[in-house]
């Protein structure tokens, strides 16, 4: 039996899958920052790993990052996790998401935007979902361990 040659190595396809936002342009942008090195942290809901029933994430934890097309395009490891409330997120967090903000406020000014949007609100089973100073989120750090765009 021939494998898929467009299919990621065995050991890549057991690891759990990392999306940053939803499929569509943000998650193109964010995937791109990812590639070229300027995203190295990302911010998510506690909430959302409630939802899911999902473990927060650990250092040394790994996982496959998808595009909005679904394929694996790099393999990426946890260097560090935070829990904090939502208003004591720092400026160098902030600027490490690699989405070219100038400030804290114009970081949460965003993700107030993506989180409470419809699609969110809808992933949260919560039509009137919203975020304060003392909302809990997990604030990420991560390394590209290996790129998978040139695997298939």
């Amino acid at each position: 039996m021939a494998s898929d040659p467009t299919s990621p190595p065995a050991e890549v396809a057991a690891l759990p899958v990392a999306e940053f936002a939803f499929p569509g342009p943000l998650r193109d942008r964010l995937v791109a920052a990812v590639l070229d090195g300027s995203k190295t942290a990302t911010t998510t809901l506690v909430a959302e790993y409630e939802r899911e029933g999902e473990p927060l994430p650990e250092v040394g934890d790994r996982s496959v990052l998808v595009g909005s097309d679904g394929r694996p395009v790099a393999v990426l490891e946890v260097t560090g996790v935070r829990v904090v409330p939502l208003g004591r997120v720092d400026l160098a967090h902030a600027v490490d998401e690699g989405e070219g903000y100038g400030g804290v406020a114009e970081w949460r000014a965003g993700h107030e935007r993506f989180w409470g949007g419809a699609e969110m609100r809808a992933a949260l089973g919560d039509p009137y979902f919203a975020v304060d100073d003392t909302t809990p989120v997990v604030l990420e750090r991560f390394r590209v361990v290996a790129d998978l765009r040139g695997a298939g």
